[in-house]
């Protein structure tokens, strides 16, 4: 994985290795570690070079309660605690049309994990958000500031109504692995929270394994802007020749060449 895009490349922002291993090994990636202030120094050297878009993915809590666990949210605007950030519409639409069942709406953000049932409710009533993450909110602001288009693609692992352990809200390291030691520390502080642990761990492999489905759904630009976006919009709006879809599946690389069939041919001419 590398932090850098390019200018015609789609950055993604994660909290977790986990998320960006779903991306793929090739993938453009920032992981965010639960370190927003070194996200941020980060994500800014990855958009003074120059990016097509910039995409916040990965998990995230639910704060709506009629969210349950596995469920994609796509990002519509991020609240930042000082305004609303909309996310790139275009982009926000083709996401939506790629994935008819996710759920839209604002995305809030918090600087630790909201880890309480009250305190979800809490956030959900002061903000009206649909979710809350980490990341998705230095995404927007710094998106902003450079003029590129974000978009926000996340997927619920602890539903409204469902606090999360003391271990679980320690459990991850600045590179964005698991924190064993903190883990481990927690747990033998308080045994009795093992069962909510692995619970947490089982609705989180849930909120993976959706994230992965969204991933080959998008594609590995995530349907963000860019040469092939623009191929398909000219698609959508005129008709389709045939080698307007070759230029669109090779833009995709989808496309592979097949030699053409030799047509053979009877010894009596037929």
């Amino acid at each position: 994985m590398s932090p850098i895009a390019g200018p015609g490349g789609i950055l993604a922002v994660v909290g977790m290795a986990r998320e960006a291993k779903i991306l793929g090994p090739d993938a453009p990636v920032l992981i965010g570690g639960g370190d927003a202030a070194a996200l941020a120094v980060a994500l800014e050297a990855a958009l003074a070079v120059g990016v097509a878009g910039v995409v916040s993915f990965g998990l995230c809590g639910a704060l709506d309660p009629s969210l349950e666990v596995g469920d994609l949210v796509i990002g519509e605007a991020v609240l930042d605690g000082s305004g609303e950030l909309a996310a790139d519409g275009a982009w926000t639409e083709r996401l939506a049309a790629a994935l008819p069942d996710a759920r839209r709406g604002a995305v809030a953000h918090a600087e630790r994990p909201v880890a309480s049932v009250a305190d979800k409710a809490a956030l959900q009533a002061a903000t009206g958000a649909l979710a809350v993450d980490m990341e998705s909110h230095v995404v927007a602001r710094l998106a902003r500031a450079y003029g590129a288009p974000f978009a926000v693609v996340r997927s619920v692992s602890d539903g409204a109504r469902r606090a999360l352990p003391h271990a679980a809200q320690v459990g991850l390291a600045a590179d964005g692995r698991p924190a064993i030691g903190p883990v481990m520390a927690s747990l033998r502080s308080n045994p009795f929270q093992i069962g909510a642990l692995i619970r947490t761990a089982f609705e989180a492999e849930d909120g993976f394994q959706a994230l992965e489905r969204a991933h080959r759904t998008l594609g590995h630009r995530l349907a963000g802007p860019g040469k092939a976006d623009a191929l398909v919009d000219h698609l959508n709006a005129e008709p389709a020749s045939s080698m307007a879809i070759i230029s669109v599946n090779r833009a995709f690389g989808a496309w592979k060449p097949k030699r053409p069939q030799k047509t053979l041919r009877s010894s009596d001419g037929a």
